[in-house]
């Protein structure tokens, strides 16, 4: 995402708890109102941050987005500054493997504010492509969010996601995070066009990670969401709102929750194929803050019932 620290370790402050919510959708309700969530900050102060209280507390979460993997110039994988197999990693993935026997997808996120996973696949991809491969594969994960924020070519991209099917299967979760603009025909940060890849790989993607934040698009009402629909390319289906979960994680875009909630309601009731909402990110989510991350998702799921 759009100006996301790299270091795993962050000062933010906590916020205050909100009330107590009634309990929330499983995680089995309709597949096509999603509820995401990007798990970056797996420590915080030194602390580690479980996921767990997603389906601890029963909050609807469908899919958890843990990032951010980079596939680095000197051959070495890392989830943020350290490799994937660390063992400060170990409870991490124990907990999210208890949350996939519960139902929940988990997808690893490519990329982001660090440049250079990108271009190292498309131009280098049989020598970086296996690193990747390599990573899906011991950690189990569902799918990847491909999160683009650098130039890459139209075939490079689809090489990409035709690779990830060829080796994972057709049921392998291929997700991508444009900023929202790139979806109605706008600017965008990935160097291809959205429109084209969508018309040339369809039935490759599973939905897309809008970001509605940081000047390229707002969730403050439902204005850019539909201006993507009425775009007429993809469909609500697959367009996920993505939003801030705090108005620390990012330069501005914040929407306050009781708007968030009017606007993902209306969205719900707009669309009957509505994609859902993706927050980022997951350990200062609010209303909950650091003591109760989980309350975010929560109030999402009762937002789009």
């Amino acid at each position: 995402m759009r100006l996301r620290k790299l270091l795993t370790t962050l000062t933010l402050a906590a916020v205050g708890l909100a009330a107590p919510l009634a309990a929330a959708a499983p995680a089995s309700a309709a597949e096509n109102r999603r509820v995401v969530v990007y798990y970056q900050t797996q420590y915080s102060n030194g602390t580690y941050v479980s996921p767990r209280p997603l389906t601890d507390n029963a909050t609807g979460v469908t899919d958890v987005l843990v990032g951010a993997i980079h596939l680095n110039g000197d051959g070495i994988v890392t989830l943020n500054d350290n490799p994937p197999d660390d063992a400060k990693f170990d409870q991490m993935w124990s907990d999210l493997g208890a949350m996939q026997g519960k139902g929940v997808h988990v997808l690893g996120m490519l990329g982001g504010a660090a440049q250079g996973s990108f271009q190292r696949l498309d131009s280098q991809f049989d020598t970086y492509y296996p690193m990747l491969k390599n990573v899906i594969s011991t950690h189990h994960l569902d799918g990847v969010d491909l999160d683009v924020e650098e130039q890459m070519s139209l075939p490079g991209v689809e090489r990409l996601i035709d690779q990830l099917h060829t080796d994972f299967g057709s049921g392998f979760l291929v997700t991508l995070a444009p900023v929202a603009t790139a979806l109605n025909g706008g600017g965008n940060l990935s160097g291809f066009s959205y429109d084209a890849l969508y018309r040339d790989r369809a039935s490759s993607i599973a939905w897309f990670n809008a970001q509605f934040y940081c000047g390229w698009g707002s969730l403050s009402n439902t204005s850019g969401y539909d201006g993507v629909i009425n775009h007429g390319v993809v469909p609500a289906s697959k367009v996920v709102a993505g939003t801030l979960t705090n108005a620390a994680n990012c330069g501005s875009g914040y929407v306050p929750m009781d708007t968030l909630k009017s606007t993902v309601s209306a969205l719900s009731s707009r669309y009957a194929d509505f994609g859902g909402v993706a927050g980022w990110e997951y350990f200062n989510s609010d209303p909950g803050g650091t003591a109760a991350p989980w309350q975010w998702a929560a109030n999402m799921s009762a937002a789009m019932r």
